[in-house]
């Protein structure tokens, strides 16, 4: 813990107009995004000809029914993370969490209730969080369960399944109780040489204007959030159409193994969680259970937050942490959907 707080004192006498802040994915990532949104929807037009012309009505209804949408969820959740991130200190979470790491665990898993903010953002904050003194385990309940049950996501739940409150508790169940179970794990078994936190800055610097962090934080999380975004709804859009129908029934039909596609899915499709709801209830050929397994597992694994937490806390923590986080999200998602839905 010494080691974290003096990693926290140097990253605040560093001169901050010496770097920008280290946010997001390398720029690699975004050209291998590009492809996978653009390269889909120019097969399909390439093979349109051949292709029943109703096929390719509903895989465009699909895709721009899932994107227009999530597109205002995303764009208020996105605006509110760069508000919090330009406006609020990182300190006021450390002098709102019990003093005892065993309650200040479920404590900042329930922050994330009422703090807006996507997954790109939840990591970067969860680092600056632990280099101020927050027990890692804390940070990491809230690093969880800050993208998956914030009002934003709550909301584009509710819209996404109407008739269904349901669905929203049992996504809001599900999740805090993952966060927690991997904040009291993190606390019982982890490890300090698992953790390397990077010297990475959040919330305001001095001599910045807020506005100026605020419009370039809420540019730069949109902009990312908005390309995984296109990429789940085209994603979403080709499953429905492409796959045959036989191999969605091979998995659908069983209750294992739609739980497990799902959850798999998600980790692949790495959508953004202001807009995973809408991708879930596309998906109408599985199960309740399954498809809250999508959501449960999607905002707190999936590809590109596996590349942000091995860049912030080292790979060997990415490994590990990632690996027990979907272990521990599918089992809840099946128990708390067994008994809500």
């Amino acid at each position: 813990m010494r080691a974290i707080e003096d990693t926290g004192i140097r990253a605040r006498e560093a001169d901050p107009a010496d770097e920008e802040p280290a946010r997001g994915l390398p720029r690699n990532w975004l050209l291998l995004l590009v492809g996978a949104a653009v390269l889909p929807g120019t097969a399909l037009v390439l093979v349109g000809r051949s292709l029943d012309e109703p096929a390719v009505q509903a895989w465009r209804t699909v895709c721009l029914a899932v994107t227009v949408q999530a597109m205002p969820f995303l764009l208020l959740g996105t605006a509110l993370s760069g508000a919090i991130n330009a406006f609020v200190p990182a300190r006021v979470f450390n002098r709102l969490l019990p003093k005892r790491p065993a309650l200040a665990v479920p404590v900042a898993g329930a922050a994330g209730v009422v703090l807006p903010g996507c997954e790109c953002a939840s990591v970067p904050v969860a680092n600056s969080l632990i280099g101020r003194g927050v027990t890692p385990a804390a940070a990491f309940a809230f690093l969880l369960s800050a993208p998956a049950v914030n009002p934003i996501v709550l909301t584009a739940t509710a819209i996404a399944f109407p008739g269904s409150p349901e669905m929203v508790l049992a996504r809001l169940l599900a999740s805090l109780v993952t966060a927690s179970v991997m904040g009291w794990l993190w606390l019982w078994l982890g490890r300090a040489e698992w953790l390397k936190p990077a010297v990475r800055h959040t919330g305001h610097r001095p001599g910045h204007s807020r506005w100026t962090e605020f419009r370039r934080g809420f540019q730069h999380d949109f902009l990312h959030a908005g390309g995984f975004l296109v990429v789940g709804a085209m994603a979403a859009a080709t499953f429905n159409v492409a796959v045959p129908r036989s191999v969605v029934d091979a998995f659908a039909d069983s209750p294992w193994l739609s739980v497990l596609f799902l959850a798999v899915l998600a980790i692949v499709l790495a959508v953004c969680s202001e807009a995973d709801a809408f991708v879930a209830a596309s998906l109408s050929g599985f199960s309740p259970v399954a498809r809250l397994t999508f959501m449960v597992v999607g905002p707190m694994v999936d590809l590109k937050l596996f590349a942000l937490q091995a860049g912030t806390f080292g790979r060997a923590f990415a490994v590990r942490f990632s690996a027990a986080t979907a272990v521990v999200a599918v089992v809840c998602s099946v128990l708390v959907g067994g008994v809500l839905l």
